[in-house]
Protein backbone atom coordinates (compact mmCIF):
# COMPACT_ATOMS: atom_id res chain seq x y z
CA UNK A 1 0.00 0.00 0.00
CA UNK A 2 1.45 3.22 -0.88
CA UNK A 3 2.32 5.96 1.77
CA UNK A 4 0.13 9.45 2.11
CA UNK A 5 1.54 12.49 0.25
CA UNK A 6 3.67 14.67 2.78
CA UNK A 7 2.65 17.84 1.89
CA UNK A 8 5.44 19.23 4.09
CA UNK A 9 8.21 17.26 2.35
CA UNK A 10 6.95 18.38 -1.04
CA UNK A 11 6.60 22.24 0.09
CA UNK A 12 10.50 21.55 0.96
CA UNK A 13 11.34 20.26 -2.39
CA UNK A 14 9.67 23.04 -3.93
CA UNK A 15 11.34 25.32 -2.07
CA UNK A 16 15.01 23.96 -2.63
CA UNK A 17 13.93 23.81 -6.24
CA UNK A 18 13.29 27.50 -6.28
CA UNK A 19 16.81 28.60 -4.66
CA UNK A 20 17.93 26.32 -7.54
CA UNK A 21 16.34 28.32 -10.21
CA UNK A 22 17.80 31.62 -8.11
CA UNK A 23 21.10 30.28 -7.78
CA UNK A 24 20.94 29.66 -11.62
CA UNK A 25 20.35 32.60 -12.62
CA UNK A 26 22.33 34.56 -9.88
CA UNK A 27 25.80 33.01 -10.62
CA UNK A 28 25.82 31.80 -14.27
CA UNK A 29 26.78 33.97 -16.73
CA UNK A 30 25.10 32.04 -19.64
CA UNK A 31 22.11 31.70 -17.59
CA UNK A 32 21.77 35.70 -17.44
CA UNK A 33 21.89 35.51 -21.25
CA UNK A 34 19.45 33.18 -21.76
CA UNK A 35 17.12 34.93 -19.51
CA UNK A 36 17.52 38.48 -21.18
CA UNK A 37 17.07 36.64 -24.48
CA UNK A 38 13.76 35.22 -23.12
CA UNK A 39 12.50 38.69 -21.66
CA UNK A 40 13.25 40.06 -25.24
CA UNK A 41 11.52 37.29 -26.69
CA UNK A 42 8.45 37.84 -24.30
CA UNK A 43 8.12 41.48 -25.48
CA UNK A 44 8.42 40.60 -28.90
CA UNK A 45 5.74 38.28 -28.76
CA UNK A 46 3.63 41.18 -26.68
CA UNK A 47 4.68 43.56 -29.21
CA UNK A 48 3.61 41.42 -32.15
CA UNK A 49 0.40 40.18 -30.35
CA UNK A 50 1.54 36.39 -31.20
CA UNK A 51 -1.27 33.28 -30.99
CA UNK A 52 -2.02 31.06 -28.25
CA UNK A 53 -0.13 28.39 -29.89
CA UNK A 54 2.78 30.81 -30.52
CA UNK A 55 2.98 31.34 -27.07
CA UNK A 56 2.87 27.70 -25.95
CA UNK A 57 5.85 26.91 -28.24
CA UNK A 58 7.71 29.97 -27.15
CA UNK A 59 7.08 29.06 -23.51
CA UNK A 60 7.97 25.52 -24.20
CA UNK A 61 11.90 26.61 -25.95
CA UNK A 62 12.15 28.73 -23.11
CA UNK A 63 11.89 26.25 -20.48
CA UNK A 64 13.77 23.62 -22.66
CA UNK A 65 16.51 25.79 -22.78
CA UNK A 66 16.91 26.62 -19.41
CA UNK A 67 16.15 23.46 -17.93
CA UNK A 68 19.33 22.19 -20.34
CA UNK A 69 21.13 25.41 -18.61
CA UNK A 70 19.81 24.21 -15.46
CA UNK A 71 21.53 20.14 -16.29
CA UNK A 72 24.65 21.59 -17.89
CA UNK A 73 25.40 23.45 -14.49
CA UNK A 74 24.85 21.00 -12.32
CA UNK A 75 26.91 18.64 -14.13
CA UNK A 76 29.60 20.89 -14.24
CA UNK A 77 29.31 21.92 -10.26
CA UNK A 78 29.42 18.03 -9.86
CA UNK A 79 32.21 17.60 -12.38
CA UNK A 80 34.47 20.22 -10.30
CA UNK A 81 33.38 18.53 -7.11
CA UNK A 82 34.90 15.56 -8.09
CA UNK A 83 37.96 17.38 -9.61
CA UNK A 84 39.61 20.14 -10.27
CA UNK A 85 42.34 18.50 -12.29
CA UNK A 86 42.14 18.41 -15.63
CA UNK A 87 40.86 14.95 -16.49
CA UNK A 88 40.32 14.12 -20.53
CA UNK A 89 37.10 12.18 -19.55
CA UNK A 90 35.28 15.06 -17.42
CA UNK A 91 36.18 17.40 -20.58
CA UNK A 92 34.06 15.20 -23.01
CA UNK A 93 31.25 15.24 -20.31
CA UNK A 94 31.49 18.98 -19.47
CA UNK A 95 31.79 19.64 -23.33
CA UNK A 96 28.79 17.66 -24.11
CA UNK A 97 26.61 18.60 -21.49
CA UNK A 98 27.64 22.34 -22.72
CA UNK A 99 26.74 21.18 -26.64
CA UNK A 100 23.20 20.32 -25.70
CA UNK A 101 22.22 23.31 -24.18
CA UNK A 102 23.60 25.01 -27.49
CA UNK A 103 22.05 22.84 -29.60
CA UNK A 104 18.46 23.52 -27.62
CA UNK A 105 19.89 27.24 -28.07
CA UNK A 106 19.91 26.79 -31.72
CA UNK A 107 16.33 25.40 -32.14
CA UNK A 108 15.05 27.71 -29.67
CA UNK A 109 16.46 31.02 -32.52
CA UNK A 110 15.13 28.56 -35.71
CA UNK A 111 11.62 28.68 -33.75
CA UNK A 112 11.57 32.21 -33.17
CA UNK A 113 12.72 32.98 -36.73
CA UNK A 114 9.71 30.89 -38.05
CA UNK A 115 7.58 32.66 -35.59
CA UNK A 116 8.52 35.95 -35.95
CA UNK A 117 10.82 36.98 -38.82
CA UNK A 118 6.82 36.78 -41.35
CA UNK A 119 5.42 39.38 -38.31
CA UNK A 120 8.61 41.68 -39.07
CA UNK A 121 8.55 41.13 -42.90
CA UNK A 122 5.04 42.03 -42.82
CA UNK A 123 5.70 45.23 -40.79
CA UNK A 124 8.68 46.12 -43.47
CA UNK A 125 6.22 46.02 -46.33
Amino acid sequence: MSQPINIRKALKSFRYAGVGIYDLFRHENNAKIHLLAAILIVAAGIGFKISVTEWCIITIQIALVWSAEAFNTAIEKLADTVTTDYHPSIKIVKDVAAAGVLILAISAVIVAGFIFLPKLWECLN
